[in-house]
């Protein structure tokens, strides 16, 4: 059997570390309210609605196991749900994803995550991911111009 450092079996160290508890986030505001508050965000999150339904209807396991791991790893957790958000966010920058980048951006607003914390991953995005971010970032901005004003 393995052994680390301490002299216990690594099986033994992992039954010890205690598991996070994951709970939901609290939203402080509901996708309606987004929603009103700006169209990009109406536009975006109507279009994923209906194109969610068409994934639905597919019934596909894997697709599911897929959103279900996608769902959890946002939770509260070791890390809070707005940290991850923003984690989120610099990621779907760097690998280009204008969904994705909404979607982050849409849910750190909901969980009251304040814009120059926003605009500071985003440069953290702009850092890693090269000029090649640029377009991505004036279309975060247009976003979050709608949100906070």
């Amino acid at each position: 059997m393995p052994t680390i450092t301490n002299g216990q079996s690594a099986e033994h160290a992992t039954q010890e570390r205690p598991t996070p508890e994951r709970k939901e986030p609290t939203f402080l505001f509901t996708e309606k309210y987004v929603s009103e508050k700006s169209e990009l965000a109406r536009r975006f999150l109507d279009a994923r609605e209906r194109l969610n339904g068409c994934v639905d209807k597919a019934n596909n396991f894997l697709v599911k196991r897929f959103y279900n791991i996608d769902h959890n790893t946002y939770l509260e957790g070791a890390l809070p749900a707005k940290t991850k958000e923003l984690m989120g966010l610099v990621a779907s920058a760097v690998l280009r994803c204008d969904d994705c980048i909404f979607y982050h951006a849409i849910q750190a607003y909901r969980l009251g995550i304040p814009r120059p914390e926003q605009e500071e991953a985003l440069n953290v995005a702009m850092v890693v991911g090269g000029s090649i971010v640029i377009p991505h970032l004036r279309r975060a901005y247009e976003l979050l111009e709608e949100l906070y004003g």
